[in-house]
């Protein structure tokens, strides 16, 4: 990745690409990469200018945002790219889709800038955004129905089960840590070890593997 954050922007509405275009470039340390108007355009881009993150929109006219996802995750040239989903929604059928074609984090459309710039950020650096009111939604929502096997499962201990399932509360490791009186440290060993048997490529995918095994906080 460059010095600075390479963003792209990927959405049917050319006001809203116009705002997001706007609070990259007031940013020092990220750089504007292109924008697009539906998800063949957004592949194109992607493929194109390689961003480092893709701010991708969830309706899009055509190919949808989730449709995009999983042409990128398909393509071993494009998996270095991060998505960031930015929709007006906060869950709809679309989130949990969105969840397991690759998305890194979710933020919502009338975000304050801050937190839509704090996202570019947390994802950029490898790690993935999910606000606890959308990974509640989602939990309650597919949370308990059509459980599937999740490879490697079983190979985790209690101590990373239960992480796992918090994880998938929408927490970070700091907050995780608070609510059972344990060092940030102590979750993130945890949390980097489930990631490893399951093969979670970020914690937004082992938000996918809890839902999936119905893993809830005990």
């Amino acid at each position: 990745m460059s010095a600075r954050v390479r963003v792209a922007i990927a959405d049917d509405q050319a006001v809203v690409r116009m705002g997001l275009r706007a609070l990259i470039e007031r940013e020092g340390d990220l750089e504007f990469a292109g924008e697009a108007g539906d998800g063949l355009g957004a592949l194109a881009l992607v493929r194109s200018a390689k961003p480092d993150v893709l701010l991708l929109d969830i309706r899009m006219p055509g190919m949808d945002g989730v449709e995009t996802l999983r042409a990128i995750a398909a393509d071993p040239e494009l998996r270095g790219a991060r998505v960031v989903v930015v929709t007006t929604f906060a869950v709809d059928e679309y989130v949990f889709a969105a969840l397991q074609a690759g998305a890194s984090g979710f933020v919502l459309k009338d975000s304050a800038p801050d937190e839509l710039v704090n996202a570019i950020r947390v994802v950029a650096a490898g790690e993935a955004l999910l606000s606890p009111s959308i990974t509640k939604k989602v939990i309650g929502r597919f949370g308990g129905h059509d459980l599937t096997p999740v490879a490697g499962l079983d190979t985790l201990t209690p101590r990373e089960r239960e992480m796992v399932s918090w994880v998938a509360t929408g927490r970070s490791n700091a907050e995780i840590a608070r609510e059972l009186v344990i060092s940030p440290e102590t979750v993130r060993t945890h949390v980097s070890r489930a990631m490893v048997k399951l093969h979670a490529r970020d914690r937004a995918q082992l938000v996918v593997f809890a839902v999936r095994a119905g893993l809830t906080v005990p």
